[in-house]
C-alpha cells in the first residue's frame, strides 16, 4: 500500500539522526502520518476524566508493516469509518495516558525494538506516559524527533498546498467582509466577532483574529478599544481548513487615509516586496533577511518596523525556520541552507506609530523553482470604508 507520506524521506531523516522507531503524538503530526486522519471528539480539546487524549503512532525505521496505532477507546468508530488506514497493527482501548506509554512499550518489545533509540514528541508526550515507556524499556535511548518530523512535513504536496491557498483567500474574503460592514464605533471585540462569523460560516476553523484599531497597539480583541473615523484598523487572523493554517494580516481605514498613514502602510508594502525579490528554490532565509532589512533601512519609519519572515503548513513557525532570532526564538536551520519548491513561507512587518497605531502586512509566500507565489494576495493596500 502506498503510504500518505514520503516514508523513504522519513526512513532517510531516521536514519541520519540514529534512530530506530519514531513516536508522533502531536495532532498535526498524527494527521500528517495518517493522511489526514482525526478523531473528532478530541479535535478542540484534549482533558478527558482524570487524563487526557493521546493519539501516538509507532513507525520503525524502513518497516511500515510493523507500524502500530493507539487511540482512544470511543476512536473505533472513526476508525471503522476510514477506509485505507494504513497501519497494520491498530490498538484503539487507551483512556489514560501512562496506559498509552505502557502499551507502546509492550508494541515496540513485540517488535524488537526494546533497546534502540526511540525519537519522540517530548513537547508534546505527557510526563506519566513517558515515565512508563522508561520503566518498561530501561534498555531503550530516547531522543527528540521534532526536527525529523519538522523537516518530514517542510515541502508540501500539491494538495496540501490547494488547502493552505482555499484558506488564505477565505481569510482575505472574510477581512474583506468585515471591514466594509463595520462602522464607526464598533469595539475590536466585536470586529473579532466577525471574523470568526464569517470564516466559520465559509468552512473555517476559526482560530484567533489579533485586532487594533486607532492609536493602541493593543492587538487582543476588547471592549475598551474601538474603532473610530479617520482611524486605521489592522486585522491579523488564522483560519483552519482540514488541518492547514491560513495566517494573514490586512489594514482598513475608516475614511480616506492621511498622508501619514498612506505613508506607513507604503514603506511596509516595499519592505513586504524587497523580501520577496529574495524568494526561490536555492535562495537561503539569510538572503531573504538581507533583501527586506536593506529596504526598511531606507524607510523614513524604518526605526519603528520590524520584519519577520517564517514557516508556515499546518502549525505556526514550522519548517523552513529561517532565523533563530525572531520572536518566536527556535534553531534557524535554514539561515543559510537552501530553500526548495514546495515550501511555505509566512512574511510579515509591523510598524508601530503614536499618532496612527499598529501597521502590519503579513502575506503567504510559496517558494517555487524559479521564484515565488502569493495565496491571498488582495487588499495590500488600505480597504477604504465609509465612516
Amino acid at each position: 500500500m502506498k503510504l500518505p507520506f514520503d516514508n523513504e524521506k522519513l526512513d532517510a531523516l531516521m536514519d541520519k539522526a540514529g534512530v530506530d522507531v519514531i513516536l508522533p503524538t502531536s495532532k498535526e503530526n498524527i494527521q500528517y502520518l495518517l493522511g489526514g486522519y482525526k478523531f473528532f471528539f478530541f479535535a478542540h480539546k484534549d482533558a478527558i476524566g482524570v487524563s487526557r487524549y493521546l493519539p501516538m503512532l509507532g513507525y520503525p525505521k524502513g518497516a511500515p508493516d510493523k507500524a502500530f496505532y493507539i487511540g482512544n477507546a470511543m476512536e473505533g468508530w472513526q476508525y471503522e469509518n476510514t477506509p485505507g488506514f494504513w497501519v497494520p497493527n491498530v490498538e484503539i482501548n487507551q483512556w489514560f495516558t501512562d496506559q498509552t506509554g505502557k502499551k507502546a512499550a509492550s508494541l515496540l518489545r513485540g517488535i524488537g525494538q526494546d533497546t534502540g533509540t526511540i525519537a519522540v514528541e517530548k513537547a508534546f508526550l505527557p510526563a506519566d506516559a513517558m515515565a512508563a515507556m522508561e520503566e518498561e524499556l530501561p534498555g531503550a535511548k530516547f531522543v527528540e524527533a521534532q526536527a525529523i518530523l519538522h523537516e518530514l512535513r517542510a515541502v508540501k504536496r500539491p494538495e496540501e498546498l490547494a488547502i493552505l491557498k482555499e484558506a488564505s483567500d477565505t481569510i482575505i474574503d472574510c477581512m474583506t467582509t468585515v471591514m466594509k460592514s463595520t462602522r464607526a464605533g464598533a469595539t475590536t471585540r466585536e470586529i473579532a466577532q466577525g471574523m470568526y462569523k464569517e470564516e466559520v460560516w465559509r468552512g473555517l476553523n476559526f482560530e484567533y483574529c489579533l485586532t487594533a484599531a486607532g492609536p493602541s497597539y493593543n492587538r487582543a480583541p476588547s471592549d475598551l478599544h474601538k474603532w473610530e473615523k479617520g482611524q486605521v484598523l489592522s486585522l491579523d487572523s488564522g483560519g483552519n481548513k482540514d488541518g492547514y493554517l491560513g495566517d494573514l494580516a490586512r489594514m482598513a481605514v475608516l475614511g480616506e487615509p492621511t498622508q501619514m498613514q498612506s505613508d506607513l502602510l507604503g514603506e511596509i508594502r516595499a519592505i513586504q516586496d524587497a523580501a520577496r525579490t529574495a524568494v526561490r528554490a536555492g535562495a537561503t532565509g539569510r538572503e531573504i533577511f538581507e533583501k527586506a532589512l536593506a529596504e526598511q533601512a531606507k524607510c523614513a519609519h524604518g526605526d519603528r518596523a520590524a520584519f519577520l519572515a517564517h514557516g508556515m503548513g499546518m502549525i505556526q513557525h514550522e519548517a523552513p525556520h529561517l532565523t533563530s532570532s525572531g520572536a518566536v526564538p527556535y534553531p534557524a536551520s535554514y539561515e543559510n541552507r537552501p530553500l526548495k519548491a514546495g515550501m511555505v513561507l509566512s512574511i510579515e512587518t509591523d510598524l508601530k506609530h503614536p499618532d496612527v497605531g499598529f501597521v502590519k502586512l503579513e502575506d503567504t509566500v510559496i517558494v517555487t523553482e524559479d521564484g515565488w507565489e502569493a495565496y491571498g494576495d488582495e487588499i495590500r493596500d488600505y480597504v477604504i470604508v465609509e465612516g
